[in-house]
């Protein structure tokens, strides 16, 4: 029935749509899957492959339809001599679905067929009533019992604490007063030695001007004056001298003055995904450049993911000038920046 009235396929009348026409639309639905697939990793950010692949699926089915529906206004106005073939194609190009349905109706008014309109709008109807049956579900979560769904994601209360240990019994401690009367009363027991006593002598004090066990008059060799003479007579100690300036084992210097050191320097590589995705911007690493001019470690202060590898492969291969400090060779810590720009 469908055939019949709307593509005219029926063995009494010939086709409306012929290959071409078909080659036409499946034409303008590869090319718009295909548009989609390589495309848009190209301008936005590459989304997963399932969600590529059901956009590419989207945009190809669309411009299918709306090839086929030009196709057959194309070929079924031309074929019935009603006029007017380019605005009704500009009219399903801009109203889709809503101006095809618009040529139907003038179609059938114009031959007396209101089956041509009435049997594909009754198709398109179901189809609109089926995709809002799947799609409302699927939009309106929201629809979910609250009440039970909180009653499974509350977390249920604490246990209560543990009571705390029994205090253990402390030790009972006989306490026994001492009295005057225990004092002066005589001892029972007679004891079986006694500790004899001896009152040591009292050291002699000597009149003597010094210090015990020091020398006689102050110095060696008996010099006259005592510690006064000994004081004068003395040749002053010089004081010790300074301390030697060390020199540091590390500095830390800008980097655009160690990057007038540059002895090698390659050039980083641009990455390909980054370039697909028209990532440009500046990579600011910190880096211990040696005695021997090496870069010893790198550490990433900022700077774009995609970029922040190839910064780093190529500033491990770059060579500076020894740093001299006081005449010897000294490591220093300064900060690179490396720029990637995509050529206009």
């Amino acid at each position: 029935m469908f055939d019949e009235f709307l593509l005219d396929s029926s063995p009494s009348r010939a086709p409306v749509l012929t290959g071409t026409h078909w080659a036409i639309c499946f034409a303008a639905g590869a090319l718009g899957f295909l548009a989609v697939f390589f495309g848009l990793p190209i301008v936005f950010v590459p989304p997963e492959t399932n969600v590529l692949i059901f956009q590419s699926v989207v945009l190809g089915s669309f411009l299918y339809t709306q090839a086929l529906f030009l196709c057959y206004i194309y070929a079924d106005s031309r074929r019935l001599g009603l006029g007017g073939t380019w605005v009704w194609m500009g009219l399903s190009f801009f109203l889709w679905v809503l101006g095809f349905l618009f040529y139907l109706v003038y179609s059938a008014a114009k031959t007396d067929n209101w089956k041509r309109a009435t049997i594909p709008i009754a198709y398109i109807v179901e189809c609109i009533l089926v995709g809002v049956t799947i799609l409302v579900p699927l939009i309106y979560t929201e629809a979910l019992p609250k009440a039970q769904l909180m009653t499974f994601l509350v977390a249920p209360p604490p246990p209560p604490p543990p009571p705390p240990p029994p205090m253990a019994a402390a030790p009972v401690r006989a306490v026994r007063r001492v009295t005057a009367e225990d004092i002066m009363r005589a001892p029972t027991v007679i004891p079986r030695s006694i500790k004899k006593v001896i009152d040591e002598p009292e050291p002699v004090q000597s009149t003597a001007v010094g210090v015990v066990g020091g020398v006689p008059g102050g110095m060696p060799g008996g010099s006259p004056g005592g510690v006064l003479g000994s004081i004068i007579s003395s040749v002053a100690v010089p004081p010790p001298p300074p301390p030697k300036a060390t020199t540091p084992k590390r500095i830390r210097v800008g980097g655009q003055v160690e990057a007038a050191k540059l002895i090698f320097r390659p050039t980083p590589e641009y990455p390909p995904l980054a370039k697909m995705a028209r990532i440009q911007g500046t990579v600011r690493l910190e880096a211990i450049i040696s005695r021997d001019g090496t870069i010893q470690d790198l550490k990433v202060v900022s700077g774009h993911p995609l970029l922040v590898k190839s910064a780093l492969e190529a500033v491990q291969r770059w060579r500076y000038q020894p740093t001299l400090l006081n005449g010897e060779p000294v490591e220093v810590v300064t900060e690179v920046d490396v720029t990637f720009t995509l050529a206009e």
